[in-house]
């Protein structure tokens, strides 16, 4: 029999024996998450402690205008989704631990519709460096030269094509032939992507013999004429640069060029204060709801109540490390989505208690009450889950990032929760509950707070 395959051994145990040790399992599972959990948050050199957002941290909240004035109505959106990227590569660089970029449409005063970029960047309090760090982005355009006479006089005017930085795959730093001998002069060399380099060739190829201008951040920094129409997706920029000047634009074209002009429309600050003050909230608040929902189901449901509690710590620790894991940026509103799973875990467990009741009020054995009490509140438990699933589902598909945050950790919950409730609780019910309810037992499986 030592010969048998571990499987099958552990199959042809006693069935309480098979599940106390399933239940040994757990609970040094539930442990050891405990133990990761509080290690990684002791190490402040831990790569795994816990990301906080703007509200927890403290930081610097920037809200920019693009000016979409140049920028057709079909390519609005389009747009703004690429700035949202450019500005995103542009904080990352700067080591800022877990910004966020977001992009809305808000009414102004006018009536009329602005597009805005939030960017929250945790941890950073100094909002002019902030400022300055996001203002060094440059805005690169490509404009056509036309000429307009007014009087006597021709002024020249620009339009823009719709080649911008928000095509831009790449700049490089080249040196040529220089205007004095034996200097070479630095250029540089434009690698638009796909759509770009389609645009680029129309552009060219359409106006042979005409001014094309590369605009920087507004001001015009090489004028060259069309000679022919250009392939490929490549543009030389040969303006009046010294090397380090030249050096320095191929960097901040690279960290990426803005598709369309934007302004600072306001700035904020929140302090660690006050993101200390809503972690001692939000953690108090977890303490004090597990405790009074503890002590609520061991008072009424006793032996199945303290097993439920356990259950439930273990699933504190399991979501726990999941958001360590992931990691899921943890907002005041998470910790609400994290505390308010816990109603479902506790929900099912009611509810498997209470059929389990039923059944030993009809004379069933205590395993056997138990076993059917599952299968009796397993179609509640899956469908009150499943609302749940889909209605934070749509919160996080709908929402705003604060609803977000929310959304993706009570969904998570919900998810742990019925694991929780439907594997946990049943194997450690099953490890220690009797076959009869003699003596001390028959106290420990009733409910409520008469004895009957």
């Amino acid at each position: 029999m030592a010969r048998l395959p571990f499987l099958f051994g552990f199959a042809i145990l006693p069935a309480m024996t098979r599940y106390r040790f399933l239940a040994l399992l757990a609970l040094l599972a539930g442990l050891l998450l405990a133990y990761f959990v509080w290690t990684t948050e002791a190490n402040p050199e831990s790569s795994y402690r816990f990301r906080l957002g703007l509200d927890l941290a403290g930081g610097t909240e920037l809200v920019y205008k693009a000016d979409m004035s140049q920028t057709a109505a079909s390519e609005r959106s389009g747009a703004l989704s690429a700035l949202q990227g450019v500005i995103e590569r542009r904080v990352n660089l700067f080591g800022v631990a877990e910004p966020l970029v977001q992009s809305e449409q808000a009414s102004a005063l006018s009536g009329t519709t602005e597009d805005r970029l939030i960017v929250d960047l945790p941890g950073v309090t100094n909002i002019d460096a902030a400022v300055a760090a996001l203002g060094k982005t440059p805005t690169l355009e490509f404009k056509l030269a036309t000429t307009t006479k007014v009087g006597t006089t021709t002024a020249a005017t620009f339009i823009p094509t719709g080649l911008t930085g928000r095509y831009l795959a790449n700049a490089t730093l080249q040196f040529g032939s220089g205007a004095t001998a034996g200097l070479a002069a630095p250029q540089i060399l434009l690698n638009f992507n796909s759509d770009g380099a389609k645009l680029f060739e129309k552009i060219t190829s359409e106006n042979v013999g005409q001014t094309l201008a590369i605009f920087l951040d507004g001001q015009p920094i090489s004028i060259p004429t069309i000679q022919e129409a250009i392939p490929g997706g490549t543009a030389v920029i040969s303006g009046q640069f010294t090397a380090v000047e030249a050096r320095d634009l191929v960097r901040n074209l690279n960290f990426g060029a803005l598709p369309v002009p934007i302004t600072l429309e306001s700035s904020s600050a929140v302090g660690p204060t006050l993101g200390a003050a809503a972690i001692a909230a939000g953690v108090m608040a977890g303490i004090v709801g597990f405790a009074i929902v503890a002590l609520f189901m061991i008072s009424w449901y006793r032996l199945p109540g303290l097993i439920a509690a356990l259950a439930l710590a273990e699933y504190l620790a399991f979501m726990l490390a999941v958001i360590k894991v992931i990691p899921i940026t943890l907002t005041a509103s998470g910790i609400a989505g994290l505390i308010i799973s816990v109603g479902m875990a506790v929900d099912a467990n009611v509810l498997i208690f209470e059929r389990t009741k039923e059944e030993l009020r009809a004379g069933k054995a205590p395993r056997e009450a138990v076993h059917i009490g599952f299968a009796r509140a397993w179609p509640a438990i899956r469908d009150g889950h499943l609302t749940m699933l889909i209605s934070g589902g749509i919160l996080f598909w709908l929402g705003t990032s604060i609803v977000q945050g929310f959304a993706l950790v009570f969904v998570l919950g919900v998810l742990a929760s019925f694991i929780s409730a439907v594997s946990v609780s049943r194997i450690y019910l099953l490890a220690v509950v009797p076959e009869t309810r003699a003596g001390m037992w028959q106290f420990l499986l009733r409910s409520g707070f008469r004895n009957k």
